[in-house]
């Protein structure tokens, strides 16, 4: 569901697209009659259909997909950059919820590639200081290349002493990208008081942890989920094709499409960042 390709073929009455046309895919396809579409809500529709989830999608020399999902590119982008615009669609939305002002102090939790999308994203937003927290040295370095102004290490001993005297009474907005309790954990220990707590991560579906309750009352918190990327994708190929942000370093492996199994294990080693399949030089 994260794909980009070449238009080889357009339906009987599509207008607007062309054959070779460079364009990337929305996946996420709306019921348009519940109240959830018709309230603003749409990415909460229980109708809701996804190309590569619910239908056919990516992982494939062709892919059929409705003329409302296509989103031009400049023939200029890179395929792997294209193939980006899902994910950044979807921190885009996050971004939205989170509310950055301009001036504000960031925290990061998790350097992966959605933790680095958002640190990106969360400078052009404006914030003063953006601060990563991650385990992985090279991921800490990459942080800092992408734009955090501080990238720190939250298993050590004296981390939530560094964390409180970097962020100086805590970040304004905290964004956390692990999915996991300890990352939780700490994305409410980072937060200052009034912060804004996103909870982006995608967790396992039976997750729970214990909400620190006298701290959302003592610091007003505000905490928000996001769940994909209702009308985000226009502006992320918008970025993709003005080139104000690098994918380069988050996007670790490349396989061709007769490396499939190794592409996955890649992924599932959890010591990649995006892992790119190409399905070009596929036969009929």
């Amino acid at each position: 569901h994260e794909y980009s390709g070449e238009v080889v073929e357009v339906g009987e009455g599509v207008t607007g697209f062309a054959v070779g046309d460079h364009v990337t895919v929305d996946p996420n396809i709306y019921c348009g009659h519940c109240a959830y579409c018709q309230n603003g809500k749409k990415q909460l529709c229980p109708s809701m259909e996804a190309i590569g989830v619910t239908r056919d999608g990516g992982f494939a020399q062709y892919s059929r997909i409705p003329a409302s999902q296509a989103f031009k590119l400049e023939p200029t982008v890179p395929w792997e950059a294209a193939a980006m615009a899902e994910p950044l669609a979807c921190c885009l939305h996050g971004i939205d919820l989170a509310g950055i002002q301009v001036g504000d102090k960031v925290c990061v939790v998790g350097g992966g590639a959605i933790g680095l999308l958002m640190v990106q994203l969360a400078k052009l937003s404006g914030a003063s200081q953006i601060v990563l927290s991650e385990p992985n040295e090279k991921r800490r370095q990459v942080g800092l290349q992408l734009g955090a102004n501080a990238a720190l290490d939250p298993t050590r001993p004296d981390a939530q002493e560094t964390f409180a005297q970097v962020l100086d009474g805590g970040a304004n907005v905290v964004i956390e990208c692990v999915g996991n309790v300890p990352a939780v954990k700490s994305a409410f220990q980072f937060a200052g008081k009034g912060a804004t707590v996103l909870l982006f991560s995608v967790p396992k579906v039976d997750a729970t942890f214990d909400l620190p309750l006298f701290d959302v009352y003592k610091k007003e918190l505000t905490i928000k989920g996001s769940f994909v990327n209702p009308d985000t994708h226009a502006r992320a190929v918008a970025l993709i094709n003005s080139g104000k942000v690098d994918f380069g370093p988050i996007i670790t492996h490349r396989f061709h499409y007769t490396e499939f199994e190794k592409g996955f294990a890649a992924m599932n080693s959890g010591k990649s960042g995006k892992v790119i399949l190409d399905w070009t030089g596929l036969q009929d």
